[in-house]
Protein backbone atom coordinates (compact mmCIF):
# COMPACT_ATOMS: atom_id res chain seq x y z
CA UNK A 1 0.00 0.00 0.00
CA UNK A 2 1.43 3.92 -0.91
CA UNK A 3 1.28 6.41 1.99
CA UNK A 4 -1.84 7.94 3.33
CA UNK A 5 -0.22 11.23 2.08
CA UNK A 6 -1.03 10.03 -1.41
CA UNK A 7 -4.19 8.07 -0.98
CA UNK A 8 -5.56 11.79 0.56
CA UNK A 9 -4.79 13.20 -3.23
CA UNK A 10 -7.49 11.41 -4.81
CA UNK A 11 -10.85 12.85 -4.76
CA UNK A 12 -13.43 10.56 -5.63
CA UNK A 13 -16.12 12.62 -6.88
CA UNK A 14 -19.20 10.76 -7.94
CA UNK A 15 -22.27 12.67 -10.16
CA UNK A 16 -25.74 12.73 -9.77
CA UNK A 17 -26.20 9.81 -8.05
CA UNK A 18 -29.12 8.37 -6.96
CA UNK A 19 -29.58 4.96 -5.00
CA UNK A 20 -28.26 5.18 -1.09
CA UNK A 21 -26.61 1.28 -1.72
CA UNK A 22 -24.57 2.39 -4.43
CA UNK A 23 -23.43 5.27 -2.51
CA UNK A 24 -23.09 3.14 0.68
CA UNK A 25 -21.07 0.47 -0.86
CA UNK A 26 -18.44 3.36 -3.15
CA UNK A 27 -17.87 4.95 0.16
CA UNK A 28 -17.32 1.34 1.50
CA UNK A 29 -15.01 0.27 -1.15
CA UNK A 30 -12.65 4.14 -0.09
CA UNK A 31 -12.35 2.77 3.13
CA UNK A 32 -11.04 -0.14 2.23
CA UNK A 33 -8.69 0.50 0.27
CA UNK A 34 -7.57 3.58 2.38
CA UNK A 35 -9.01 6.76 0.49
CA UNK A 36 -10.91 9.44 2.23
CA UNK A 37 -11.62 12.41 0.20
CA UNK A 38 -15.71 11.82 -1.20
CA UNK A 39 -17.10 14.38 -3.20
CA UNK A 40 -20.56 14.75 -4.25
CA UNK A 41 -22.10 16.09 -7.39
CA UNK A 42 -26.01 17.06 -7.25
CA UNK A 43 -26.90 14.06 -5.52
CA UNK A 44 -30.37 12.97 -5.19
CA UNK A 45 -31.11 14.30 -1.61
CA UNK A 46 -33.31 11.36 -0.23
CA UNK A 47 -30.31 9.08 -1.34
CA UNK A 48 -27.57 11.21 -0.02
CA UNK A 49 -29.50 11.22 3.15
CA UNK A 50 -29.93 7.47 3.78
CA UNK A 51 -26.98 6.44 2.66
CA UNK A 52 -25.60 7.99 5.68
CA UNK A 53 -26.35 5.42 7.63
CA UNK A 54 -24.20 2.30 5.58
CA UNK A 55 -22.70 0.10 7.40
CA UNK A 56 -18.45 0.61 7.68
CA UNK A 57 -18.97 3.88 5.73
CA UNK A 58 -21.05 6.47 7.87
CA UNK A 59 -17.55 8.55 8.79
CA UNK A 60 -16.46 8.82 5.62
CA UNK A 61 -19.83 9.84 4.07
CA UNK A 62 -20.26 12.66 7.19
CA UNK A 63 -17.62 14.35 5.84
CA UNK A 64 -18.47 13.97 2.09
CA UNK A 65 -17.95 17.39 0.23
CA UNK A 66 -21.15 18.62 -1.86
CA UNK A 67 -20.60 20.41 -5.08
CA UNK A 68 -23.47 21.80 -7.63
CA UNK A 69 -21.00 21.23 -10.41
CA UNK A 70 -18.43 18.89 -12.05
CA UNK A 71 -16.58 22.25 -12.52
CA UNK A 72 -16.53 23.25 -8.67
CA UNK A 73 -15.63 19.97 -7.79
CA UNK A 74 -12.57 19.34 -9.74
CA UNK A 75 -11.30 22.95 -9.08
CA UNK A 76 -8.22 22.26 -7.29
CA UNK A 77 -6.98 19.16 -9.29
CA UNK A 78 -4.73 19.18 -12.02
CA UNK A 79 -5.68 15.58 -13.41
CA UNK A 80 -9.47 14.70 -14.06
CA UNK A 81 -9.87 11.28 -15.14
CA UNK A 82 -13.52 9.61 -15.89
CA UNK A 83 -14.97 6.34 -15.57
CA UNK A 84 -17.15 5.12 -18.45
CA UNK A 85 -18.20 1.16 -19.79
CA UNK A 86 -17.43 3.11 -23.35
CA UNK A 87 -19.29 1.17 -25.79
CA UNK A 88 -22.58 3.12 -26.47
CA UNK A 89 -20.48 6.27 -27.90
CA UNK A 90 -17.12 6.95 -29.13
CA UNK A 91 -14.86 8.69 -26.58
CA UNK A 92 -13.24 12.34 -27.90
CA UNK A 93 -10.61 11.97 -25.02
CA UNK A 94 -8.31 9.00 -24.45
CA UNK A 95 -9.26 5.83 -22.92
CA UNK A 96 -7.39 3.61 -20.62
CA UNK A 97 -7.66 0.31 -18.91
CA UNK A 98 -7.81 0.67 -15.34
CA UNK A 99 -4.52 -1.24 -14.81
CA UNK A 100 -2.62 1.51 -17.04
CA UNK A 101 -4.93 4.52 -16.16
CA UNK A 102 -3.94 3.67 -12.00
CA UNK A 103 -0.27 4.06 -12.78
CA UNK A 104 -0.25 7.18 -14.57
CA UNK A 105 -2.88 8.84 -11.75
CA UNK A 106 -0.35 7.48 -8.78
CA UNK A 107 2.37 9.26 -10.31
CA UNK A 108 0.35 12.71 -10.46
CA UNK A 109 -0.85 11.97 -6.80
CA UNK A 110 2.85 12.43 -5.42
CA UNK A 111 2.63 16.25 -6.70
CA UNK A 112 -0.68 17.00 -6.98
CA UNK A 113 -4.59 16.34 -6.76
CA UNK A 114 -6.26 13.97 -8.50
CA UNK A 115 -10.28 13.75 -9.46
CA UNK A 116 -11.60 10.39 -10.36
CA UNK A 117 -15.45 10.80 -11.72
CA UNK A 118 -18.12 8.14 -11.48
CA UNK A 119 -21.62 8.62 -12.85
CA UNK A 120 -25.22 7.99 -12.42
CA UNK A 121 -26.33 4.18 -12.33
CA UNK A 122 -28.17 4.33 -15.52
CA UNK A 123 -26.69 7.15 -17.53
CA UNK A 124 -22.89 7.30 -16.74
CA UNK A 125 -21.39 10.45 -17.21
CA UNK A 126 -22.62 12.98 -19.64
CA UNK A 127 -20.64 14.49 -22.43
CA UNK A 128 -20.31 17.69 -20.57
CA UNK A 129 -19.57 15.86 -17.28
CA UNK A 130 -16.58 13.88 -19.64
CA UNK A 131 -16.04 17.26 -21.38
CA UNK A 132 -14.14 17.82 -17.76
CA UNK A 133 -11.72 14.91 -18.06
CA UNK A 134 -8.09 14.50 -19.51
CA UNK A 135 -8.89 11.33 -20.14
CA UNK A 136 -10.77 8.13 -19.53
CA UNK A 137 -10.55 4.77 -17.77
CA UNK A 138 -12.36 1.67 -17.80
CA UNK A 139 -12.75 -1.67 -16.44
CA UNK A 140 -11.70 -4.50 -18.96
CA UNK A 141 -15.11 -6.14 -18.72
CA UNK A 142 -16.52 -8.29 -21.29
CA UNK A 143 -18.61 -6.71 -24.10
CA UNK A 144 -22.32 -8.67 -23.42
CA UNK A 145 -22.33 -7.27 -20.12
CA UNK A 146 -20.23 -4.73 -19.92
CA UNK A 147 -21.18 -2.21 -16.91
CA UNK A 148 -20.82 -2.36 -13.53
CA UNK A 149 -22.68 -1.71 -10.22
CA UNK A 150 -21.29 1.70 -9.43
CA UNK A 151 -19.55 0.43 -5.81
CA UNK A 152 -17.99 -2.57 -7.61
CA UNK A 153 -16.69 -0.15 -10.02
CA UNK A 154 -15.43 2.71 -7.41
CA UNK A 155 -13.80 -0.92 -5.89
CA UNK A 156 -11.94 -2.38 -8.99
CA UNK A 157 -10.78 1.47 -9.51
CA UNK A 158 -9.38 2.27 -5.97
CA UNK A 159 -7.99 -2.00 -5.93
CA UNK A 160 -5.85 -0.44 -8.90
CA UNK A 161 -4.50 2.92 -7.47
CA UNK A 162 -4.02 1.01 -3.86
CA UNK A 163 -2.02 -1.80 -5.23
CA UNK A 164 1.64 -1.24 -5.61
CA UNK A 165 2.97 -2.06 -9.10
CA UNK A 166 6.76 -0.97 -8.48
CA UNK A 167 6.04 1.20 -11.49
CA UNK A 168 6.25 5.19 -12.20
CA UNK A 169 8.37 6.26 -9.95
CA UNK A 170 9.81 9.41 -11.23
CA UNK A 171 7.58 12.52 -10.07
CA UNK A 172 6.16 15.14 -12.68
CA UNK A 173 8.59 17.56 -12.78
CA UNK A 174 6.36 20.30 -14.05
CA UNK A 175 3.24 21.21 -12.09
CA UNK A 176 0.30 21.02 -14.15
CA UNK A 177 -2.52 23.93 -14.11
CA UNK A 178 -5.54 23.03 -11.86
CA UNK A 179 -9.08 22.31 -13.36
CA UNK A 180 -10.13 25.89 -11.97
CA UNK A 181 -7.66 27.46 -13.86
CA UNK A 182 -8.31 25.32 -16.87
CA UNK A 183 -11.92 26.11 -16.88
CA UNK A 184 -10.91 29.82 -16.37
CA UNK A 185 -8.50 29.51 -19.25
CA UNK A 186 -11.41 28.16 -21.88
CA UNK A 187 -14.06 30.45 -20.68
CA UNK A 188 -11.64 33.39 -22.21
CA UNK A 189 -11.27 31.46 -25.19
CA UNK A 190 -15.03 30.93 -25.38
CA UNK A 191 -15.05 35.38 -25.43
CA UNK A 192 -12.34 35.62 -27.64
CA UNK A 193 -13.68 33.09 -30.33
CA UNK A 194 -17.09 34.84 -29.96
CA UNK A 195 -15.80 38.39 -29.96
CA UNK A 196 -13.70 37.52 -32.84
CA UNK A 197 -16.75 36.02 -34.76
CA UNK A 198 -15.12 32.19 -35.00
CA UNK A 199 -17.84 31.23 -32.85
CA UNK A 200 -21.80 32.26 -34.13
CA UNK A 201 -24.17 33.73 -32.03
CA UNK A 202 -26.09 30.54 -29.93
CA UNK A 203 -23.33 28.12 -30.48
CA UNK A 204 -24.49 24.41 -28.70
CA UNK A 205 -22.82 23.50 -25.81
CA UNK A 206 -20.73 20.63 -27.79
CA UNK A 207 -18.86 23.43 -29.46
CA UNK A 208 -18.07 24.98 -25.60
CA UNK A 209 -17.20 21.03 -24.38
CA UNK A 210 -14.57 20.86 -27.57
CA UNK A 211 -13.10 23.96 -26.57
CA UNK A 212 -13.40 23.00 -23.11
CA UNK A 213 -10.97 19.51 -24.23
CA UNK A 214 -9.14 21.29 -26.35
CA UNK A 215 -7.53 23.23 -23.12
CA UNK A 216 -7.10 20.12 -21.39
CA UNK A 217 -5.05 18.34 -23.85
CA UNK A 218 -2.44 21.19 -24.14
CA UNK A 219 -1.52 20.63 -20.33
CA UNK A 220 -0.22 23.89 -19.22
CA UNK A 221 2.10 24.04 -16.51
CA UNK A 222 0.65 25.76 -13.87
CA UNK A 223 2.87 28.66 -13.49
CA UNK A 224 1.39 29.68 -17.18
CA UNK A 225 -1.84 29.62 -16.44
CA UNK A 226 -1.71 33.36 -15.41
CA UNK A 227 0.16 34.35 -17.89
CA UNK A 228 -2.14 32.47 -20.77
CA UNK A 229 -5.03 34.53 -18.62
CA UNK A 230 -3.87 37.65 -19.02
CA UNK A 231 -2.75 36.68 -23.01
CA UNK A 232 -6.92 36.33 -23.04
CA UNK A 233 -8.04 39.33 -21.51
CA UNK A 234 -5.55 41.68 -23.39
CA UNK A 235 -6.92 39.63 -26.30
CA UNK A 236 -10.81 40.27 -25.60
CA UNK A 237 -9.72 44.21 -24.25
CA UNK A 238 -8.57 44.49 -27.62
CA UNK A 239 -11.40 43.07 -29.50
CA UNK A 240 -13.98 44.81 -27.77
CA UNK A 241 -12.17 47.93 -27.45
CA UNK A 242 -11.93 47.65 -31.40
Amino acid sequence: MRRLTEFDSLRVVLVATRNPLNIGAAARAMSNFGFSRLRVVSPYDVAFREARSAVGASALLAKAEEYKSVADAVADCTLVVGTTAAQQRKPQQPLRLAEEGARLIRTRLRSSPVALLFGSEKRGLSNQDLSHCHWLMRVPTREKHGSMNLGQAVAVCLYELAKDSGSAKAVEKLKPVSAGDAERIGQLLLEALAASGYLKPGSDASTRDKVRQLVRRLNIPADDAQTWLGIFRQILWKLRDG
